[in-house]
């Protein structure tokens, strides 16, 4: 009799170090998920690749503090990857906002989006006036006027110039539609600065 006890002693407790070897032993089938999902993220990544490397985003941008050196031209350009607008000015700018919205005349208010093409509209606040110290124009443009040619771009439908008040000076840039921008200062030629805007032709490839 305790040598059948013995022996069922011994089952019983070679019945439980298997069971117990059993629940510690590693599963692989969480690691084949974890490379799968891995996988389909890098393939959604790839197949939404940036643009011609562009991540600027389509957020506002602003920096800058106020500044007497006046606007004395406007210009446009293109390029393989983005549409641009360049102010340059007489002395030394840094000041600027600009984001997606309605643009309004300064002094008056007058909303500028039904006079300017495109279907959206890049409000663009420089900080910097477009006149010399006794007040006469550094351009020649009046408010609602469209100071560029943009035929044959892909991105830019327009540039209105939203007139000039209190040191500030406004424009309505009209694009094709809601797309990246970047806004950056450069200095020269000369003792001038510019202040650039580019425009990207589409989000992504």
């Amino acid at each position: 009799m305790r040598i059948r006890r013995t022996i069922t002693t011994l089952g019983v407790a070679l019945a439980a170090l298997i069971a117990a070897t059993t629940a510690a032993a590693p599963t692989t089938a969480a690691p084949s998920r974890a490379v799968s999902s891995t996988a389909a993220s890098s393939a959604a990544a790839n197949s939404a690749a940036a643009y011609c490397g562009i991540t600027w985003g389509s957020g506002d941008r602003a920096a800058g503090a106020l500044s007497s050196a006046p606007l004395i031209d406007v210009r446009t350009g293109r390029h393989d990857c983005y549409d641009r607008v360049v102010f340059e000015f007489d002395g030394t700018v840094t000041g600027f906002a600009v984001g997606y919205g309605e643009t309004y005349t300064d002094g008056e208010g007058l909303a500028l989006s039904p006079y300017t093409a495109g279907g959206a509209l890049l409000r663009v606040s420089l900080r910097a006036p477009a006149y010399d110290g006794e007040h006469r124009a550094t351009v020649p443009y009046r408010t609602g006027d469209h100071v560029a040619n943009v035929l044959r771009y892909r991105t830019l439908r327009d540039v209105v110039f939203g007139g000039s008040f209190e040191g500030y000076s406004t424009f309505a840039v009209g694009v094709r539609a809601r797309l990246p921008f970047r806004v950056f200062v450069l200095a020269g030629p000369g003792t001038h600065s510019r202040i650039v805007l580019d425009v990207a032709h589409q989000w992504q490839e």
